[in-house]
């Protein structure tokens, strides 16, 4: 199964934000919609991520001057991606490799889809579970 399931909304429906935000909204943006991060977008490409992380980092590093800079100055770029044909597992590795918790979805340098680790861990267990009740049904029925 592969990371394509995940790339059914639109990617305007997706939150994102532009590169000129301040850290201020940006944090607000996240604290409002209840996220750990969003993805940077210009014209459909994605420039960064900017995550819960990079606000930690940024205020030990600048204090509260960090709130007023944009977003641009704190995220995390090059951003990681993947293409929708990536396989579930792939995914998750490279999340655990790379210690990210969010991957943009890309085709042909343009974002189509967001996932979260959430996300492919929910897809997983839900297709073990389906496994598990098939197995149980067929040795049931012998």
């Amino acid at each position: 199964m592969t990371v394509s399931a995940f790339v059914g909304e639109s990617p305007d429906t997706i939150i994102q934000v532009n590169r000129t935000d301040s850290v201020a909204r940006v944090v607000a943006l996240l604290a409002e919609r209840r996220i750990g991060c969003v993805p940077i977008v210009e014209d459909g490409r994605v420039l960064g991520i900017f995550s819960e992380r990079d606000v930690v980092y940024g205020l030990a590093r600048e204090g509260a001057a960090l709130l007023d800079k944009p977003v641009e100055a704190v995220m995390t770029t090059p951003p990681v991606t993947i293409d929708a044909d990536t396989p579930i597992l792939s995914a998750l590795s490279l999340m655990t490799r790379r210690r990210i918790r969010h991957l943009p979805i890309v085709r042909d340098g343009r974002m189509i889809g967001f996932v979260s680790i959430g996300d492919l861990v929910k897809s997983r267990i839900d297709r073990i579970e389906s496994e598990v009740e098939a197995m149980r049904s067929y040795i049931q029925s012998a």
